[in-house]
């Protein structure tokens, strides 16, 4: 590969002259620009990612750590950060965990590997890093926003919602349709959003009078697959239920899928509602009532943060993201107490 050194050797001008003209800025006349240009284009130059690096002083990259690449919910997310990237010149890199055992070392590597590739700053999401980690990064915490998490050591760089009220919310929704007799399938107790919007969602019922032993839990992996075989063993459970709330979309999803396999109709025998309102939960059959969250506009702002940090730039924030329930088919009144078809 043709590089800096060999351009400026064809057109007869120093090694500074050949960058300014790759860079587009600084002084440089007329002829050499052109014998620089000619040069490039009989060359093929194009510079690699450490030369960008060198000319720019940046390598125009940033970094994406997540937990755990699994389900759809991550690809719409990808899909904001790289579209926000690009329309202002930058790229992105993802790592990503592939376990839930020993997150946080999984974590701690990943972000190390996005920085020691260069990367301008780093977009953590949903992290299992603790304010420990983040302080052993020196000056380069400076240049990371954490999206769905808060740390206390840079609150500004944090944008979240309040999941507690989230789950509240569901809560409320149930209970407002005369629901009772009620069934959880909850995400991982490591998780914090999870805890957070079960912790919510617990006490809200509490305050209508419901104990949270009369309450059918299980713990489950956010995936579809652990929703299906949650559902599946609350069946055969002989639990009474008439409503039951899944973590997140994707669980309430297999959690669907079950129910249409064992005859039991949604929403005439039990209501289904979920958690995140990913794209997926409008075209479900039924289509999947759920607790909303802000994902785009949580991402967007955060992007045009850590933008503002690496480059300059002066873009708007906003860090307050409103929490509401997308009303649909999976949820209706009930009746009266409907017993598991188990």
């Amino acid at each position: 590969m043709s590089t800096i050194k060999d351009v400026a050797r064809m057109a007869g001008v120093g090694l500074g002259t050949a960058s300014r003209v790759v860079r587009g800025k600084g002084s440089v006349s007329q002829a050499k620009m052109e014998r620089v240009q000619k040069a490039i284009a009989a060359l093929g130059y194009r510079p690699s990612h450490a030369a960008r690096s060198l000319l720019y002083g940046t390598s125009r990259m940033i970094g994406v750590y997540i937990p755990l690449l699994s389900g759809t919910f991550y690809t719409s997310i990808l899909q904001i950060i790289d579209t926000e990237l690009r329309g202002a010149g930058m790229h992105m890199m993802v790592a990503f965990g592939v376990s839930r055992e020993d997150e946080r070392r999984q974590a701690i590597d990943g972000v190390n590997f996005l920085i020691e590739r260069g990367c301008d700053g780093v977009v953590l999401f949903t992290s299992p890093l603790t304010e420990e980690d983040l302080a052993a990064l020196g000056p380069k915490r400076e240049r990371v926003v954490a999206l769905n998490d808060s740390f206390d050591g840079m609150p500004g760089q944090c944008f979240t919602v309040d999941h507690k009220l989230g789950g509240r919310l569901a809560a409320r929704a149930l209970l407002d349709h005369a629901h009772r007799d009620i069934a959880v399938i909850a995400g991982p107790c490591t998780a914090a959003d999870n805890v957070d919007r079960i912790a919510g969602f617990m006490d809200e019922l509490a305050g209508a009078g419901i104990a949270m032993d009369d309450i059918w839990i299980s713990e489950r992996d956010f995936s579809s697959a652990e929703g299906r075989a949650a559902a599946m063993e609350l069946v055969a459970s002989g639990r009474p239920f008439t409503a039951l709330f899944c973590a997140n979309d994707e669980m309430a999803l297999g959690a669907l899928s079950y129910f249409h396999e064992a005859g039991i109709r949604v929403p005439q025998d039990v209501s289904v509602i979920g958690y995140d309102d990913a794209p997926a939960a409008a075209y479900s059959a039924p289509r999947l009532t759920s607790v909303h969250i802000p994902w785009r506009e949580m991402t967007r702002n955060g992007i045009a943060e850590l933008l503002n940090l690496c480059y300059g730039f002066n873009r708007p924030v906003t860090r307050t993201f409103p929490v509401s329930v997308s009303l649909r088919a999976s949820l209706a009144k009930t009746a009266k107490r409907r017993r598991s078809p188990a």
